[in-house]
C-alpha cells in the first residue's frame, strides 16, 4: 500500500481532504475487486502510520462512499481525536458531557 499521494494531497489542502473509497482503494489494493472490512482496517493502520486519520473512523466498504482524511497533528485532527475519546468514554458509561449523543446524534456514527 502506497499512500504517499494521499498524504501529499492532505498536506496541500491544509490538513484535510475529502476522498472517495474508490480513490483510496486504487492505492491500497488496485487488483482487488471489492473492499472488505479487513482491508479497510489495514488501510486505516497504514494511514495512521503516515500521521493521518479518517472520518468516519471506521472506513466504509462501499466504493461510492466518501471519507475525510485528516492530518493528526493539525488543529482539526486534534479536535477529532478529543471528540473520539469523549465519544468512547460516553459509550463506556463514563459521561464527560451529559446528553452528548442526544445533542449531536451523528457523533456516535462518525467518531466510534
Amino acid at each position: 500500500m502506497d499512500f504517499t499521494v494521499i498524504a501529499h494531497a492532505v498536506e496541500v489542502d491544509h490538513g484535510v481532504k475529502r476522498l472517495s473509497m474508490r480513490f483510496i482503494k486504487r492505492y491500497a489494493a488496485p487488483d482487488r475487486a471489492r473492499l472488505s472490512a479487513d482491508l479497510c482496517q489495514q488501510i486505516s493502520q497504514a494511514l495512521d502510520g503516515l500521521g493521518l486519520m479518517t472520518l468516519p473512523r471506521r472506513l466504509p466498504t462501499s466504493e461510492t462512499a466518501y471519507v475525510f482524511v485528516v492530518k493528526k497533528d493539525s488543529p482539526l485532527g486534534e479536535a477529532i481525536a478529543i471528540a473520539g475519546t469523549v465519544a468512547m468514554m460516553e459509550k463506556m458509561g463514563t459521561s464527560v458531557l451529559p446528553t452528548l449523543f442526544e445533542r449531536f446524534p451523528g457523533a456516535e456514527r462518525y467518531l466510534t
